[in-house]
């Protein structure tokens, strides 16, 4: 592998050497050598052993995750390249990812109809409940394609789409091979006769199949090609936007779902209205058996094929953060609302700015489902729908509350009520753990102190009876903007039932910023948790130590 690595990397040195060498040579034109742009990022942690927080001990007393991108683009020409290395990877992030390599190369080029990349790629078709691959390096997840891309656009408001590759899984590849074809097709742009309507209209399908060969090792017979396919429409009309998409994919017994052979599903609405000054959005899903990997033993977040939204809304601060909703691909049910509005200037409460308000509601739950007896289930179903619709046991809930306002040019307030409930026995996987209700608030102040001072309050509380108990959080940071910013924090499980275990999580942070560079040195104690995006999530385990970064971007 570490010489086709070096193979690929030669190749796109040379064809960039020859094309500049073209582009010199070029008679009566000017030299055009093309450009590059990249960016580079370093996380360091140096780990101290601390018994009271829980911290595994690391053996070789710091960690290392780190990349540099690299981008070339001539004309209709561009090639890319990532180095990445491990050494050994953070506390956190699975400890496949190893050593140093190139996993991510690439070579493109575009026409005005036909663009064909060759190496490694990203891709989705419509909300990716069929084929989504993407990175998100604080989640430690990539999983990009290893193959051959076709964008081909024949006529105007057609749109089309083939991928065939392999997927990454940490420093290497998987077994399975994916393959698909995706078609969007704008009908405002097709028929000429629509091209002035106020209404808009995009059709789509897709079609991903993948294939493994069987073992021969276990005790089921598998589907060694499982495909998978997907109709969406989206329509929008003014201040109102209406968009849906299904899927469903055949039987695909894997270690994900217990090797059961039910078909899967997936549905995804939302629809908004938005005009000035206020919005308004509700969204729902149906996920039934919708696990789709490239590789059928795989678990957790490795080698996934698709991708199924998290209708619920991603948060920003600590406490809000504490217990995540997590998607449930075997199987959930939920829909989100919410409501932006704000209150004009010059009113009682509006004042001289206005003032900001949001309210959202979101809830998940399992299907409503009856398993089926082994006598019962010859076919191994696994368990059927009592209702399509119905809703099963609750997995997580949240209704929240936020009031953005500006008293001054220089003092603004962000304060938020939210309640939540969280199921941990099935969204962390710990059978027999009780239900998790909370309440949280938090308040934010920023006041500007001078055109290059600020100074921001960030005041934080959870309180619960269950789990760990409750909790509360500080945060004070100072900014001399552009240069330089400093914090310092503190997070204190003072409710825990167990006096031992009331500890202090504090933290301290100091960052300098010139142009588009950035080093950030921070101390201080990390507390075990989850970390989602998206409803895509991995595990955080407690640290105390010493921990740099180091950012740049050219």
């Amino acid at each position: 592998m570490k010489r086709t690595y070096l193979i690929f990397t030669l190749s796109i040195l040379v064809l960039c050497s020859c094309l500049l060498t073209v582009g010199i040579n070029a008679q009566n034109q000017p030299a055009n050598l093309g450009e590059i742009h990249g960016n580079f990022q370093m996380d360091m942690q140096y780990y101290n052993p601390d018994s009271s927080i829980k911290a595994p001990v690391v053996p070789e007393k710091t960690g290392m995750n780190a990349f540099l991108n690299l981008n070339y683009t001539r004309d209709n020409f561009s090639a890319g390249m990532r180095y990445e290395s491990y050494l050994s990877a953070l506390q956190g992030f699975d400890p496949r990812y190893t050593g140093s390599g190139i996993l991510y190369r690439f070579i493109s080029y575009t026409t005005q109809k036909l663009q064909i990349t060759v190496g490694s790629f990203y891709e989705q078709f419509g909300n990716g409940l069929i084929l989504r691959t993407y990175e998100d390096r604080g989640l430690g997840y990539d999983n990009a394609l290893e193959g051959i891309r076709i964008k081909f656009n024949p006529r105007k408001g057609v749109y089309l789409k083939g991928i065939y590759g392999t997927q990454r899984t940490f420093m290497t590849y998987g077994p399975g091979t994916v393959r698909g074809l995706d078609a969007e097709v704008n009908l405002n742009e097709f028929f000429s006769a629509l091209a002035d309507k106020r209404t808009n209209i995009i059709l789509g399908s897709g079609f991903v199949s993948k294939y493994q060969p069987d073992a021969g090792t276990g005790t089921y017979i598998v589907p060694l090609n499982v495909g998978a396919w997907s109709e969406r429409i989206n329509i929008h009309r003014g201040k109102v936007n209406f968009q849906c998409e299904y899927a469903y994919k055949i039987n695909d017994p894997s270690a994900a779902n217990d090797f059961i052979y039910k078909p899967g599903e997936a549905l995804f609405a939302t629809a908004s209205y938005s005009q000035k000054g206020l919005g308004i959005s509700l969204s729902g899903k149906r996920i039934d058996n919708m696990d789709f990997r490239s590789d059928r033993n795989a678990t957790i977040n490795n080698l996934e094929i698709n991708y199924l939204p998290c209708l619920t809304r991603q948060q920003t601060y600590s406490m809000l953060n504490f217990y995540p909703d997590a998607t449930q691909p075997t199987g959930e049910i939920g829909y989100e609302a919410e409501v932006t509005y704000k209150i004009k200037k010059g009113t009682l409460l509006g004042g001289e700015y206005g003032t900001n308000l949001l309210v959202n509601f979101s809830t998940v739950s399992g299907l409503d489902t009856m398993q089926l007896k082994p006598a019962q289930d010859s076919s191994r179903m696994g368990y059927k729908n009592r209702s399509y619709f119905g809703f099963g046991q609750k997995y997580f809930e949240d209704f929240n509350i936020e009031i953005d306002k500006k008293f001054s040019p220089n003092f603004k307030l962000i304060a938020i009520y939210a309640s939540q409930v969280y199921n941990k026995a099935v969204i962390q996987g710990e059978p027999g753990t009780p239900m998790i209700y909370s309440q949280i608030g938090v308040t934010d102040l920023v006041y500007k102190i001078s055109d290059t001072l600020s100074i921001r309050f960030e005041l934080e509380h959870l309180y619960t009876r269950e789990d760990m108990g409750s909790w509360m959080s500080g945060l004070v940071e100072f900014t001399i903007a552009p240069k330089m910013f400093v914090a310092a924090s503190d997070q204190w499980n003072y409710g825990n039932s167990i006096s031992a275990d009331r500890i202090h999580y504090y933290n301290g942070t100091l960052g300098y910023i010139w142009g588009t560079n950035r080093i950030q040195l921070s101390y201080g104690k990390q507390r075990a948790g989850i970390y989602c995006v998206g409803g895509v999530c991995r595990t955080v385990p407690a640290s105390n130590g010493l921990t740099l970064t180091v950012i740049s971007s050219f």
